[in-house]
């Protein structure tokens, strides 16, 4: 039987509005005091929230989230939390947009758990499928590309109209690069790469 119900919300960042993921934990009976949220990326798990959440979860308790991806974008680390909440702490996890993961629940005489680890097994290929053939199209585009003889990158910014004459004096010791630079309107750092390229 669960015990205690917690709702996890994460938004990529501080000015991005959690009302939708509150209301939809709100509608499952979750209190104000047993949400946590996190205002980061989903690249890893070192979140304040997060953790504060884990140490806090017992046997038979049970996290809600309304996606998957607001627990986190990377898939295998996705699988590793899931094991130390499912398996490790014995906790239970629920996502409101995907019914198969429900640890919780029967479906047709499978236990949610199991049922919903095969799930996440599958998901996660997919995920990682999909990012290698992403990969492998940016490298295919990109070598097309070049066969053309398009250049890639952005373009070389043109010299100003005064370039030779102002390197002409900062090797002549009359101008230094931060006056050079002042006197062409360029970044300093642009113009020694650019006065030494000459």
């Amino acid at each position: 039987m669960t015990k205690n119900v917690y709702g996890y919300i994460r938004v990529s960042s501080k000015d991005q509005n959690t009302d939708r993921q509150q209301i939809a934990l709100r509608q499952y009976g979750i209190r104000e005091k047993d949400l946590f949220i996190d205002r980061q990326s989903g690249k890893d798990f070192n979140r304040p929230q997060y953790k504060k959440l884990l140490r806090k979860l017992k046997p038979d308790d049970c996290i809600i989230i309304t996606s998957l991806d607001r627990l986190g974008r990377n898939y295998v680390e996705i699988q590793e939390q899931w094991n130390l909440i499912t398996h490790g702490k014995k906790a239970n996890i629920i996502v409101l947009d995907m019914p198969l993961l429900n640890t919780q629940k029967m479906h047709n005489n499978l236990t949610g758990r199991f049922l919903a680890d095969i799930v996440l097994q599958i998901l996660s290929y997919v995920a990682e499928t999909e990012r290698h053939n992403i990969r492998k199209r940016q490298a295919e585009g990109i070598a097309a590309a070049k066969a053309k003889g398009v250049k890639l990158g952005r373009p070389r910014k043109s010299l100003p109209e005064d370039f030779s004459h102002v390197v002409s004096l900062i090797r002549e010791g009359k101008l230094s690069y931060r006056e050079a630079a002042n006197r062409l309107k360029v970044n300093h750092s642009w113009l020694y790469k650019r006065a030494n390229e000459a």
